[in-house]
């Protein structure tokens, strides 16, 4: 079986490695001349665990390749998967431009029956739009060729994108027709010898699966952060009342870790897409509106800790910064709560110095020269007035504490993500501050 993939990006490029892993004739399309000419150089232009041996295996066995050349692509090519970016709109909507385009351009260049998948992330009723673009340049072009159209959204998480793909929990399709159905079933049947599913069911259902799924994601960790506030307040400890309602298999103990806030490129841009889209049909997602504008507000929570430790002034101080990406294992900054901590500080006038396993090239290209990039997690804190960890990479989890310690002008710690013991850092000579703990008693 050959496909192409439209858009060589994250969704894309590990998308299409992953199905030529498993034998199929797979070619990447992108508009971008560059990063095209890298890849076929074996130059990833994103970081993700295991994906760059992956493409160079496939490549050089043949069976993954790269062009700009989307005519070239669809030559005796049976399915086309459009990845490509549907980024918000400023009201929040998103921006189906590119992904229309990809069906304007299947529509100017298939010679045969084509199923056109959207693996993009899209509002509900966008296969319809999809639908329309292709029969109009068929018409066009005054050709009678069959298609169809399908919703395959993707629930890839950055950090463990490759083994989400070829071990899936779930794969979810809609569609419209019995030979669709056939041929995404051969497609997946590699991927779900685990006996997890492949879940058929209508378009629209398909559409607004992935929306939800990353909505009540977001909706768990906004709620865990709006009672580590309150416990805070009230004298509770949140770990322990993780571990009470993780216990309850209703909830589950997964995304229920309270923090400073979530980021990326799905989230954010999710909420936001599925607010405005019931905005469309008159309707009020109230829940969602609050989680947004909680993970907003949590972005900010460690400042103010920093901030009134310090009794307001933060004038020439030197903040240590562990972590920039929104998450480990990624070199993601989209939507990361490090933009909104640096900017606070810079604004109080402070100094930032700031080391991250992975994301230092992507904090260059975003920050510039408006913060100090250390060579290690220890270089960060030389002469530090406080210790700041934003990202909860694998490094920082057992420090060596009196090396902090003779580093550190002031021995402190805010611990963003609550990866620390609060009685091992205080027998340790720290003061220490995380989320959810009333630190003080």
């Amino acid at each position: 079986m050959k496909i192409t993939i439209v858009g060589s990006g994250y969704v894309g490029l590990v998308t299409g490695t992953c199905f030529s892993e498993v034998g199929i004739d797979v070619t990447c399309v992108d508009i971008d001349h560059k990063k095209i000419d890298n890849l076929k150089q074996g130059i990833i232009p994103i970081y993700e665990p295991g994906l760059e041996e992956m493409v160079h295996r496939n490549q050089k066995a043949g069976r993954l390749k790269f062009t700009t050349n989307i005519a070239e692509a669809l030559v005796d090519c049976e399915v086309v998967f459009s990845a490509v970016g549907t980024p918000p709109d400023e009201d929040g909507s998103a921006d189906l431009q590119y992904v229309l385009s990809v069906a304007r351009d299947c529509g100017r260049n298939m010679n045969n029956y084509l199923l056109i998948v959207t693996k993009s992330t899209v509002p509900v009723g966008t296969a319809r739009k999809v639908k329309k673009a292709v029969q109009e340049e068929l018409d066009k072009r005054g050709v009678q060729i069959e298609f169809d159209v399908a919703s395959n959204p993707e629930f890839l998480k950055e950090g463990a994108a490759v083994d989400d793909f070829l071990k899936p929990d779930r794969i979810v399709v809609g569609l419209e027709s019995q030979r669709a159905e056939e041929l995404m079933h051969s497609l997946y049947k590699p991927f779900t010898l685990n006996g997890h599913p492949v879940i058929f069911m209508d378009i629209t259902s398909a559409e607004m699966t992935k929306y939800a799924a990353n909505s009540m994601l977001a909706t768990k960790i906004s709620f865990m952060n709006d009672i580590a506030n309150l416990c805070e307040i009230v004298g509770a400890d949140i770990n322990m009342v993780r571990k009470g309602i993780g216990s309850d298999s209703r909830i589950g103990n997964k995304f229920i870790y309270p923090g400073i806030g979530y980021g990326g490129s799905c989230f954010p841009k999710d909420v936001k897409a599925l607010i405005h889209t019931a905005e469309d049909f008159k309707y009020s997602l109230r829940v969602l509106k609050a989680v947004e504008e909680v993970n907003e507000d949590q972005k900010s929570v460690m400042f103010t800790k920093v901030f009134n430790y310090f009794k307001g002034d933060l004038n020439k101080k030197t903040i240590g910064m562990w972590g920039l990406s929104f998450k480990p294992q990624t070199d993601d900054m989209r939507e990361a709560p490090s933009l909104v901590l640096v900017k606070k500080f810079l604004d109080a006038g402070a100094k930032v110095r700031a080391y991250d396993p992975v994301a230092m090239h992507e904090a260059q290209r975003i920050l510039g020269d408006k913060i100090e990039y250390a060579q290690d997690q220890y270089d960060a804190l030389i002469d530090a007035d406080a210790l700041v960890l934003v990202t909860e990479w694998p490094e920082f989890k057992f420090p060596n504490f009196n090396i902090i310690r003779k580093l550190v002008k002031t021995p402190v710690i805010f611990d963003g993500r609550n990866i620390y013991d609060r009685a091992e850092i205080k027998r340790k000579g720290f003061d220490y501050f995380c989320i959810g703990i009333d630190t003080l008693k």
